[in-house]
């Protein structure tokens, strides 16, 4: 019929809704009238291999809330064209997609169906900045890291069965750029990513930490390597932990502190300075000499790290943190590996470094410092980075 509005359509995702879509569904409905087929939470599990962040019932309310979508469907289909069914309900006139989404399947659907094809550039609204559910994925996730502040190692059995110990992370917010292969459990942490890309769901720590400590290690890995609980733990568990080991991979004991005034008092003599990574094919275990003396001197340093927290003894927190590295790399020298010596070399000359370790298995990454002031060493010393302390319940 002439004059007839055309329908027109679009298909997508739309979890991470963003200014971006809004945009692009005003360019769409100038063509007609706009109905949008949104992908199942089947779907994108299946397609995309992770969990949506807004079940589809909320990602359809939300959508049909914008004002140039005339009416919304969630897709009955499977993959890259689970929006086929719902074409049959529409029958729009018009199919629009953006420059990242065309492909000749869709072209060829459109052919012989006598559906037009009209690709968008992506264009921000103006004034807008440019917007993708790519880079907000990257700069959302509110997945925390751990740091290690003592008794490193004794989360192995073949260290804590010459004689048992503590060992002593806090949970960090994500507050700086999380590099790879730099001490910080970044491969702990990618495997939680697979499960629950944004966020750690609100369950019990040490059930949640259990959780992902079997999911690393399944039992088809086939690399023979058992990542230590500690990455676990310290990431789950928020605030400061310690985990006592004795000859197996799970710790017998966990306790945690959330006392505000402790966690406060270790982010302010807490900072950490980046290296260059840990170097491909580094292997920090050649050359170890794991000993019962070597062993004991870690969980007793362990020890007196915590007793110093507990009673906010910078003096004793600073000689026990510097005692437990020096147990580490007494048992595993190649920790020290490249220009880590004169990175130690350069900090521990500076007259308020009271001590200083590298984060997890060491190689490179970070040097995580002792300090009298944190606030005053980050004025002087730009390059450094500060600590948040992951509070229960975020």
């Amino acid at each position: 019929m002439a004059g007839q509005t055309k329908k027109v359509f679009v298909s997508g995702c739309y979890d991470l809704l963003h200014s971006g879509h809004v945009e692009f569904f005003r360019q769409a409905a100038q063509y007609g009238e706009l109905y949008v087929g949104i992908g199942s939470d089947r779907t994108i599990l299946h397609y995309k291999n992770h969990k949506t962040v807004y079940p589809e019932q909320e990602r359809l309310f939300m959508v049909k809330s914008i004002r140039y979508v005339k009416d919304a469907y969630i897709n009955a289909g499977d993959g890259i064209m689970d929006f086929v069914p719902t074409l049959d309900i529409v029958k729009p006139d018009i199919l629009v997609v953006n420059s990242d989404g065309d492909n000749i399947e869709k072209r060829r659907l459109c052919e012989s169906r006598g559906i037009e094809y009209v690709v968008l550039p992506r264009t921000p609204h103006e004034g807008l900045t440019a917007r993708s559910s790519t880079d907000l994925k990257k700069n959302s996730c509110l997945l925390p890291t751990r740091l290690d502040i003592a008794g490193t190692w004794i989360d192995q059995p073949y260290v804590s069965q010459h004689a048992p110990g503590w060992a002593l992370t806090i949970s960090l917010e994500p507050t700086f750029d999380i590099r790879e292969r730099c001490g910080l459990a970044t491969s702990t942490r990618n495997i939680i990513r697979r499960i629950w890309p944004y966020q750690l769901p609100m369950m019990d720590p040490e059930t949640l930490a259990r959780l992902v400590f079997c999911f690393e290690n399944n039992p088809e890995r086939d690399d023979g390597i058992i990542s230590g609980a500690q990455d676990a733990i310290g990431i789950c568990v928020p605030g400061l932990c310690r985990h006592y080991y004795a000859g197996h991979y799970w710790p017998e004991r966990i306790e945690m502190c959330t006392d505000e005034h402790i966690l406060h008092w270790l982010e302010s003599h807490l900072v950490m300075i980046p290296m260059a990574p840990r170097r491909p094919g580094c292997s920090v275990i050649d050359g170890q000499d794991i000993t019962v003396a070597k062993v004991k001197a870690l969980a007793n340093a362990a020890d007196s790290c915590w007793i110093a927290i507990m009673n906010m003894d910078l003096t004793a927190f600073a000689t026990a943190y510097r005692n437990s590295f020096e147990a580490q790399t007494a048992m595993f020298p190649a920790m020290i590996q490249g220009e880590v010596q004169a990175y130690i070399d350069r900090y521990a000359a500076q007259p308020h470094v009271l001590a200083w370790k590298m984060p997890g298995a060491g190689g490179g990454g970070y040097l995580a410092l002792v300090v009298d002031d944190a606030s005053e060493f980050l004025n002087k010393h730009p390059e450094a980075i500060m600590l948040t302390i992951r509070r229960p319940g975020f």
